[in-house]
């Protein structure tokens, strides 16, 4: 039997999503809980790891076990024993051959900026002071469509090609909210594509730098990354 959960979470709590050793992360107390409730040793899987300090409203996970529950209790049950850490908002059962993971066509993720100082909380929102938010949206146009995104990904990967649907900019009460919209997104990725952003909103960094971080893998010119707190993982679609 196939489970899969829909949950949210404040990620200033957790070491992030990743199980670690003797470190509260985000897959640790779920495993922790549904132990609890399954009596065996359950092993969750992710649609991606947030980093720590990053937030979810709509991250997803299964995981298997030939113990057969019915879903509205144990998305109860599981919600009691989380104590609002983490919220489970969905639970179904789905075919074996899905994953929460590889069966994944869409990711939205939020970065939240707010520019008066004495109205922002520093758990969710980076604070920052004027950006030319037009210079902004004209350049976050580069990164639509299909492109090496090695220069704003962190590790080492076989592949680093990604594709970007959408970009979004919101703007209401002093606060900036930039949406993306994507297939795939690798780690810290959003948060570079951020960080150049701001760049270029400070006038640091050029429409031209962009291009050429995109388009010449491996350059030795690095921009800013924005830092974890901001950012929201919001929806995956299947």
């Amino acid at each position: 039997m196939r489970y899969f959960l829909r949950i949210k979470y404040d990620g200033s709590k957790f070491y992030g999503f990743q199980r670690q050793n003797n470190l509260l992360t985000v897959q640790n107390l779920i495993e922790d809980k549904l132990k609890e409730i399954f009596n065996e040793d359950i092993k969750i899987k992710g649609a991606g790891r947030t980093d720590r300090g990053v937030h979810a409203l709509g991250q997803c996970l299964h995981f298997d076990s030939d113990i057969v529950i019915k879903c509205s209790y144990l998305k109860r049950k599981l919600n009691r024993l989380l104590q609002n850490n983490i919220i489970v908002k969905n639970c179904s059962i789905v075919n074996s051959d899905f994953h929460s993971r590889f069966s994944v066509k869409r990711k939205h993720y939020k970065y939240k900026i707010s520019f008066k100082k004495s109205d922002y909380n520093s758990n969710y929102y980076l604070y920052s002071k004027k950006l030319d938010i037009k210079k902004m949206k004209e350049v976050s146009k580069i990164f639509l469509g299909v492109h090496n995104f090695q220069n704003f990904v962190s590790g080492e990967r076989d592949n680093y090609d990604c594709i970007i649907y959408k970009i979004k900019f919101e703007y209401l009460f002093n606060k900036l909210t930039i949406h993306f919209y994507g297939k795939s997104f690798y780690r810290y990725m959003v948060r570079n594509m951020v960080g150049a952003l701001i760049d270029v909103g400070k006038g640091k960094a050029t429409k031209e730098d962009i291009i050429n971080l995109l388009n010449m893998p491996k350059t030795d010119k690095m921009l800013s990354t924005a830092p974890a707190k901001g950012l929201t993982l919001v929806k995956i679609y299947y």
